[in-house]
């Protein structure tokens, strides 16, 4: 619709060149001059927080127009586009009003300006600066042109010195910018003779992802349009036998030619080599002119598309949200804009591109974790196998006190992370778009250091119409059936209201409708199953197993009451007991008041965190699933480190009840740290005799801070291994002697019954910490891309695994002109281009490679 609605504007809209029109531009609204007096192209504009779009204060009713700082926002193509794009205005909040879970909607124009909707006002950087380009944008480009190979071809002969070079390197990272992860890039340097910028990519094609991207400042490529980037200072002569021989007549290969400086010697040649290669040259004197030049070879690519009219919609990879300056992940749903005017057809303008962005987590709620059990859980990944959406993927960084995005947080692969698919099966069958299901024997980590074993069944399957396949997971004993039963709605409210419940899962939508964004989950479950909100989008299902939940466990708090009036009472420090269920449901009971209670935070941070949330059940939940029925679980929040806790839990299979008490002494604090720090040479023997066994175990992304020549300190991925260690049950008990020097150290061991809880016994009076240090449970960080040894760096970045084509192409029409070029160079370049020639368009199509490196020019 806002595609097609913007198409008709146009095609009815007539150039003025001396159009004058006033526009809400973004960065003047509300704004005064010393006056008091409204900015030019400012005004009033009514702005309110909306929780919908991330508490930002929006305007609902009118969009606003974004212009960056090097684009003249008065320009006649500016005012022409802004005044013709106006009726998106309409399109966006009609849309908003029949789908209130849309989040922005926005209209990129091939001219600079971009149209979002709701309205916000726009905040530079520290400088006053606006550098948010939509045509820069991934989903821009993505719905703009196809996928691309693109072989950057840099001059770095005599000649290319000083302001010269610096353009020629802006230019460069310039086009790598435009490139994502659908698209293959190499760069070669040439002068007395050819080089690859990244030797580890010698004669290949390489995926344009981040890591590859900066590697070059494997594979058989996009198969989809095919360029080459020259960039000089000029060329002697145009190679047209070159070009006659190995590309013409169907000019498959564009050139694009950049010529760098202000000398226009040898211009002619350069321009030739783009004109007559359906590609576009461009003149860059200086560092402000490399941006928009550079972005017009998109416009150039994109001409097949335009001429065909063939609008394809795609989706983006995860991005966090710039706009709303949010570190939620994204995906955008974007698609081409073009001309209709009979008189420009054949020459394929593209107007801009229109898309809406839609937040991961609404994408994830299809999946909701109380259906999928305890340890269950969905996730999303990309054509290519990087993660969209996984419970372990953990994107962001904390610097300070602030969150920041890691470097490359949308660039995880699936194997990453589902580490135990160690032959890629599952990643291949979902990369290739397959539906079926696998069974893999896990080890999940519940909490940092602790590992359950588990049987996972992988059910996979691709999503229609978009790059994305969903995985679900179920572990064996849960998420195969939910527990529930009929119970009346005055029951079940009443149930309801009479606890202390702490909802922290969506029942009903409050976000959608203004009116009930004040309102609670517990109001707003009332007042729906009551009937005073029947428009509230409620999950009927959850609500169901929320009052079977509430009716069931209402006689606990009766018990734990008896508990504690009776005569013998409870067990001196034990403070809270509560009980939790799958539906997010939970109740507490405190038996000491907050005066008299050591442990002020029942819960550990991560706990809270995570508590019955859309993505984690809290860790004593997950670890006391596994447990059998009539066992105790005794579990020590590791983030407290005042040494009071000790808590043990028991559990079925639906429901699971804990109860937190102290140890109060001075030992105490030994309670929280992990026995091989106290005591090396225990657990040394321990491990020896069996009865742990230790693992590493890769589960998160991590950051590792590393220095560069160029850049300085950077952040570059790693991972971080966590050592585990798991006891061995089958050991009931077990004693032995450890001889430290002169003395010897005895211990035994013991299995206390139906709990986890070993009762171990050890010689003090020996001292064994010089000939066995302590074994700690510190991760360990992994590195791969800035490794000492320079070939496992190269072998990582050239591993690239198997991925899915994007199923559009438009590279060739046989209609689109000949010359494209901006303005009106002592480079030998034809053995370049005939090498080119030769092995590109051939032989990679085949799954060759491309050129072969230090050939003599």
């Amino acid at each position: 619709i806002m595609a097609e609605a913007a198409e008709d504007a146009d095609f009815y809209h007539e150039y003025n060149a001396t159009l004058e029109f006033d526009y809400y531009n973004s960065m003047m609204i509300n704004t005064v001059d010393e006056d008091g007096n409204n900015v030019e192209l400012g005004g009033e504009f009514a702005l309110e927080e909306n929780e919908h779009f991330n508490n930002l204060p929006v305007n609902t009713q009118q969009s606003v127009i974004q212009v960056p700082t090097n684009v003249y926002n008065k320009d006649p193509d500016i005012l022409n586009g802004v005044y013709m794009s106006e009726a998106l205005n309409e399109v966006f909040v009609s849309n908003f009003d029949k789908d209130p879970t849309l989040t922005w909607q926005y209209f990129g124009s091939s001219t600079g300006f971009f149209r979002l909707y709701p309205g916000i006002q726009w905040t530079p950087d520290e400088n006053g600066v606006v550098t948010f380009d939509a045509r820069n944008r991934n989903w821009y480009i993505q719905a703009a042109t196809s996928p691309k190979d693109i072989i950057i071809v840099v001059d770095t002969s005599g000649s290319m010195k000083g302001l010269r070079l610096t353009i020629a390197k802006h230019t460069i990272n310039t086009i790598l910018d435009t490139l994502g992860e659908n698209d293959f890039v190499n760069v070669i340097a040439y002068s007395d003779y050819v080089q690859y910028v990244e030797p580890c990519f010698k004669g290949t094609l390489v995926q344009a992802d981040l890591d590859n991207r900066e590697a070059v400042t494997t594979g058989k490529g996009s198969l989809c349009n095919q360029a080459i980037m020259l960039i000089t200072d000029g060329a002697m002569e145009d190679f047209q036998q070159v070009f006659e021989e190995f590309n013409w007549p169907e000019r498959r290969v564009r050139v694009f030619t950049y010529l760098i400086g202000r000398e226009l010697t040898f211009a002619d040649n350069v321009k030739w080599i783009a004109c007559n290669n359906k590609g576009y040259y461009t003149h860059i004197s200086t560092l402000a002119d490399v941006q928009e030049n550079v972005m017009e070879y998109l416009h150039v690519l994109s001409r097949p598309m335009v001429i065909n009219h063939d609008h394809d919609i795609i989706w983006t990879e995860a991005y966090m949200d710039s706009v709303a300056q949010s570190l939620l992940l994204m995906t955008s749903v974007a698609m081409p804009v073009f001309s209709k005017k009979e008189e420009t057809l054949s020459h394929g303008i593209l107007l801009g591109v229109v898309g809406t962005d839609v937040p991961l987590k609404e994408l994830m709620r299809l999946a909701p974790r109380y259906k999928l059990g305890v340890h269950g859980y969905a996730f999303l990944n990309t054509n290519n196998g990087y993660i969209l959406s996984h419970p372990d993927l953990r994107p962001l960084y904390k610097e300070g006190k602030k969150l920041k995005p890691k470097p490359n947080y949308n660039s995880v692969d699936l194997s990453e992370v589902e580490w135990e698919d160690t032959e890629d099966t599952l990643r291949t069958a979902m990369v290739k778009g397959e539906t079926g299901t696998l069974s893999l024997d896990v080890r999940a980590t519940v909490d940092k250091g602790v590992l359950v074993f588990l049987k996972n069944e992988y059910f996979y399957t691709t999503i229609n119409e978009t790059p994305f396949s969903l995985g679900l997971v179920l572990t064996r004993g849960h998420g195969k059936f939910i527990f529930t039963g009929n119970i009346s709605v005055e029951e079940g409210v009443s149930s309801l209201l009479s606890a202390v419940l702490i909802f922290s899962r969506t029942y009903c939508e409050t976000d959608i409708d203004p009116h009930h964004r004040k309102l609670t989950q517990l109001q707003a479950v009332v007042r729906y199953l009551t009937g005073k909100e029947p428009d509230l989008q409620c999950d009927e299902v959850l609500l169901r197993q929320t009052l079977f939940d509430a009716v069931v466990t209402a006689p606990m708090e009766a018990y734990w009451t008896a508990i504690l009036l009776n005569e013998s009472g409870i067990d001196d420090g034990v403070e809270t007991a509560f009980m939790g269920s799958r539906s997010g449901l939970m109740r507490m009971f405190r038996y000491v008041g907050a005066e008299k209670r050591a442990a002020k935070k029942f819960l550990s941070a991560s706990d809270k965190d995570n508590l019955f949330t859309l993505d984690h059940f809290p860790v004593w939940y997950r670890r006391a699933a596994e447990n059998r029925p009539g066992r105790f679980l005794y579990y020590v929040p590791k983030e407290d480190m005042r040494g009071k806790h000790l808590t043990y839990t028991h559990t079925s299979q639906h429901l699971a009840a804990y109860i937190n008490a102290y140890k109060q002494g001075k030992h105490s604090a030994k309670l929280i740290k992990f026995f091989g720090e106290v005591d090396g040479s225990v657990m040394s023997q321990l491990l020896r005799m069996g009865m742990f066994k230790r693992y590493g175990n890769l589960v998160c992304q991590c950051n590792m801070l590393t220095s560069s020549k160029s850049k300085g300190d950077i952040l570059q991925p790693c991972d971080t291994e966590y050592p585990s260690f798991v006891y061995e049950p089958s050991i009931k008990e077990t004693n032995s002697v450890i001889k430290c020097g002169r003395c010897q150290k005895v211990f035994v061991i013991q299995q206390i019954p139906d709990s986890n809880l070993l009762l171990m016994v050890v010689q003090a009076d020996c001292d064994c910490s010089r000939q066995y240090s302590p074994i700690t449970m510190e991760p360990r960080e992994v590195k791969y891309i800035l490794s000492t040894l320079k070939y496992l760096s190269c072998d990582r970045m050239k591993s690239q695994k198997i991925r899915r084509r994007p199923e559009s192409c438009h590279a060739y029409h046989p209609q689109v002109i000949l010359c494209s070029g901006s303005q009106e160079g002592e480079a030998e370049v034809g053995f370049l281009f005939t090498s080119f020639f030769f092995e590109f368009p051939r032989s990679t199509l085949n799954g060759g490679s491309i050129l072969n490196s230090n050939v003599s020019s």
